[in-house]
């Protein structure tokens, strides 16, 4: 079992930066891949970015690259979504996901993560 929290959502204006936080516990935290997900009001979850167990294999959605860094630190248990450049098209639950099945992979599809963050809301205004 692997359980996460995430942390850092808040309000911030159009062009500003968000740090997110996923804690994670449980099972051993350096032997998974880490993803972040979005979800807005009335849209389906989106794939936002994902890091391999070492951080070595990032990848990220086309709509954030650039803009938003993952990152992770294993002695932390954590991994981070550094958020820059914010536009209000960026306004959602942010979720963090595990996927204990390829560590070594930096995967885009939701259905591969086994566990799940309640998610944090960040809330870009314009």
């Amino acid at each position: 079992q692997v359980q996460l929290v995430e942390s850092g959502g808040g309000l911030v204006q159009a062009g500003g930066s968000l740090r997110l936080s996923c804690a994670a516990s449980g099972r051993t935290f350096s032997r998974y891949a880490m993803g972040w997900f979005r979800q807005a009001p009335g849209k389906e979850r989106e794939f936002v970015a994902a890091i391999n167990w070492g951080g070595g294999n990032t990848y990220y959605a086309e709509s954030v690259k650039g803009r938003f860094t993952i990152s992770r630190d294993n002695a932390k248990n954590t991994v981070y979504l550094q958020m820059n450049s914010l536009k209000s098209e960026d306004t959602a639950v942010y979720y963090c996901a595990a996927d204990t099945d390829f560590p070594n992979l930096a995967r885009v599809e939701g259905r591969v993560y086994d566990y799940w963050g309640q998610g944090t809301q960040v809330t870009v205004s314009s």
